[in-house]
């Protein structure tokens, strides 16, 4: 008996902008887990997320647990490397200078500016956990963020070679073409977004719904595979289809 791989605790942030609203979406290096895939920047929580030398550095966690603090943490600083956006700000509530300090480390740089990471303005919007069975599994959370200000947008040319602003109906539209490559759990959390007129509109409405965890069920069948999540989900499909080669 093969016993099942356990799932990384991980966490994605939907960063988004209006005029038009847009949600950034990086795509990922081929040597990179869903490689050549157009995603939403994030990773797996590092044992540094958690450490509590951060708690001078946070707001918003005051009824966080550790693993809830570690989670976001993790999403502010794998969305830091791979895009360049750093989601701070300095504790008077201004933004960092645009020409910031030219420093890599995440942990750097919020000492360097002695700068905040308000956890609260992040929106807890989904819950999804790779199939059992998988060799590689994730336990992943995905926040709603405001995009900062004028702050440009660089890949680190390791993990993501490109980044992209787009409309979530936008986005999906590529993924039925086939323009792009977007996995299943990405293409129905931009339906969500794809709902909503703007940003505000989206993290209200996220800030009042209840977060459902989604552990898809792999069925085989005669002709193919069909990934399946529960109705109660709230997603406009309920399987993804996949035939048979």
């Amino acid at each position: 008996m093969t016993t099942a791989a356990p799932p990384r605790p991980s966490a994605t942030i939907l960063v988004l902008r209006d005029d038009p609203f847009e949600v950034l979406m990086i795509e990922r290096h081929a040597a990179q887990d869903f490689s050549s895939a157009l995603v939403f920047p994030g990773g797996v929580v590092d044992p540094g997320d958690g450490d509590e030398s951060w708690l001078p550095h946070l707001t918003g966690a005051e009824d966080l647990s550790q693993q809830e603090r570690a989670l976001r943490i993790a999403a502010y600083r794998e969305t830091f490397e791979e895009t360049g956006l750093l989601l701070a700000r300095l504790r008077d509530g201004t933004a960092i200078p645009e020409d910031r300090a030219d420093i890599a480390d995440f942990a750097a740089i919020v000492r360097h500016y002695d700068a905040v990471l308000a956890l609260d303005d992040l929106v807890h919007f989904a819950h999804w956990i790779t199939p059992e069975g998988n060799t590689k599994r994730y336990d992943t959370h995905f926040f709603l963020a405001a995009a900062p200000e004028r702050h440009a947008v660089c890949c680190d040319g390791n993990e993501a070679v490109e980044a992209v602003w787009v409309r979530p109906a936008q986005a999906l539209e590529h993924a039925a073409s086939g323009a792009r490559k977007i996995v299943f759990p990405t293409r129905m959390n931009l339906s969500v977004l794809a709902r909503h007129a703007d940003r505000a509109d989206a993290m209200a409405v996220a800030r009042q719904s209840t977060v459902h965890t989604v552990l898809p069920r792999v069925e085989k069948r005669e002709n193919g595979i069909a990934v399946v999540i529960p109705t109660h989900a709230g997603y406009d499909q309920t399987e993804d289809f996949r035939p048979a080669r």
